[in-house]
């Protein structure tokens, strides 16, 4: 269970600007701005401006995409706009052949790969996006499944993505070696993911039920030497990593922080990876 207090979240803003313009980033005019808008956060916070602290509850994959379903593809999703453009150019230059959308969610990457020539399979754990996923890529199966012991046989797909889901497990060791099972000799696997700097600016994937109660679902900090080690292992050879920076936006890190520290936001979001993209083939 984690513990929110709105005034922290914003001085913990403050304090990842100002620690850029230590490094050089910014000017002395910048760092008397943010320090006068630390006095004004602290003085708002004792004013009971700034809302009440509270404890958050976590919610496993399987009900938080219930909730989350609903809204998840909607636009202005900016991490999916960050990713997506990589993650097809990617595939772009792989041939047509039988493809495993693992993770798939609402079946927005099947929906390209059937498009582009592929024969798709999706696998998810929640019904709610599988019932989506079969609406948007109509001309792919869907199958209810586990990452970690995925409902296909040996060496039968010649590529798999997964999206935006690694870091909800624990560990990347059992999802490697079932990605390894399943893709032939010389196949492709294509994996995105929130980049754990980015977990620390409030990325973490949360919901809110019909009863207005949020959750936060499981969010690992996988460093890239993790996906390296787990991959490697599995038997993968990495073939290119990429790092995309969140692009400067004017409703970057939502209304409540931009309203108090808007250039404090953009400090702290300026030069930090939005997601990272892995291509690796299996040996």
């Amino acid at each position: 269970m984690a513990f929110r207090h709105p005034a922290a979240f914003l001085l913990g803003m403050e304090g990842l600007a100002l620690h850029r313009a230590f490094a050089g980033e910014f000017d002395a005019a910048f760092v008397a701005d943010r320090l006068a808008e630390v006095r004004r956060i602290l003085a708002a916070d004792a004013r009971g401006e700034l809302g009440t602290s509270d404890h958050v509850g976590e919610t496993d994959t399987v009900a938080g995409y219930r909730v989350w379903s609903r809204s998840y593809d909607e636009p202005g999703n900016p991490l999916i706009d960050v990713e997506e453009p990589l993650v097809r150019a990617i595939l772009a230059g792989l041939p047509a052949g039988r493809a495993l959308d693992a993770a798939c969610g609402t079946g927005r990457h099947a929906a390209h790969l059937a498009a582009t020539g592929h024969t798709v399979v999706g696998v998810d754990s929640s019904p709610e996006m599988l019932a989506y996923a079969r609406r948007n890529a109509p001309g792919a199966t869907f199958l209810h499944g586990d990452l970690r012991a995925l409902p296909l046989p040996d060496a039968s797909v010649d590529v798999v993505t997964c999206a935006l889901a690694l870091t909800h497990l624990p560990a990347l060791e059992p999802v490697f070696a079932e990605f390894a099972r399943v893709l032939r000799p010389g196949g492709h696997l294509v994996t995105s993911d929130i980049h754990w700097q980015s977990l620390y600016l409030g990325g973490i994937a949360s919901t809110v039920d019909d009863d207005g109660v949020e959750a936060r679902l499981p969010a690992s900090r996988f460093r890239p030497s993790a996906y390296v080690t787990a991959a490697v292992g599995a038997g993968f050879a990495v073939r290119a990593c990429h790092e995309p920076l969140w692009p400067p936006s004017d409703t970057g890190g939502g209304p409540f922080l931009r309203s108090w520290a808007a250039e404090a936001v953009d400090a702290a979001y300026g030069n930090t990876p939005a997601a990272i993209i892995w291509h690796f083939r299996r040996c």
